[in-house]
């Protein structure tokens, strides 16, 4: 499904149906536990008008409607936010909307995490990356190993996704490191975006990256599961 937002786009490679709901209608722990969040664009405005239109959806399939906001927090590169919440009209449960420009429990921009992710890609420890970007060293470095546990399905959801958006690429090939080939399928697939949909610079790789993760890139677990079922970045073409 390829979804809009003036010129940004993604294209979503996974659609859960309805019945993730207990016989007592409470919401399943797929829906309460994997999905936290919901990736939205980075207009506030845009979203509140999203949300309260029933133009957002929660991971089971239902419609999300107002409720309330998440608390006030920092993110570095990102500045002072408060997201919105959003309830679900069918499972009931709540979810976090959360920018693309963010990652789930991060108080660090997905931008500024994903320079880190590429110098390392690049060769570059992660002391060096830490000076570079001024960053204490113990960030950076967590930041590498997180990512490094999820790095075989990013790249297989980024795979996926190239495949979406230009059924005729090519395999992948090898970069040298499972990180590597993580940020080489990445480039690969906002550059087919590009091709295709002509995105022209309005979302960033990363951003990208963290809209069809969900903002899981460096979270504890990754699957398949956790892709984001919302059009993060706009309402359906």
């Amino acid at each position: 499904m390829v979804v809009c937002d003036d010129r940004v786009a993604t294209v979503l490679v996974a659609q859960r149906p309805l019945p993730f709901l207990w016989p007592d209608g409470r919401a399943a722990a797929w829906c309460m536990e994997v999905h936290p969040v919901v990736m939205v664009g980075s207009d506030p405005v845009g979203v509140d008008r999203r949300l309260r239109a029933g133009e957002l959806a929660c991971p089971c399939g239902g419609r999300l409607a107002p409720w309330g906001h998440a608390r006030r927090r920092a993110v570095r590169g990102v500045g002072g936010l408060r997201p919105r919440r959003g309830r679900c009209t069918v499972c009931r449960t709540t979810h976090v909307l959360l920018m693309v420009a963010c990652l789930l429990r991060r108080a660090d921009a997905a931008e500024l995490i994903g320079s880190a992710l590429t110098l390392k890609a690049a060769g570059m420890g992660h002391r060096p990356i830490a000076v570079g970007l001024d960053l204490p060293a113990s960030t950076v470095r967590g930041w590498l190993r997180a990512f490094a546990r999820n790095a075989g399905g990013v790249r297989a959801l980024l795979a996926g996704l190239l495949v979406e958006l230009d059924p005729l690429a090519g395999p992948l090939p090898p970069a040298g490191s499972v990180i590597a080939d993580a940020v080489g399928a990445l480039g690969a697939t906002a550059a087919a975006a590009r091709r295709r949909l002509g995105v022209a610079g309005s979302v960033s790789a990363w951003e990208l990256a963290s809209a069809v993760s969900g903002g899981r890139l460096l979270a504890p677990r990754l699957s398949a599961g956790s892709i984001n079922t919302s059009p993060p970045l706009g309402a359906r073409c």
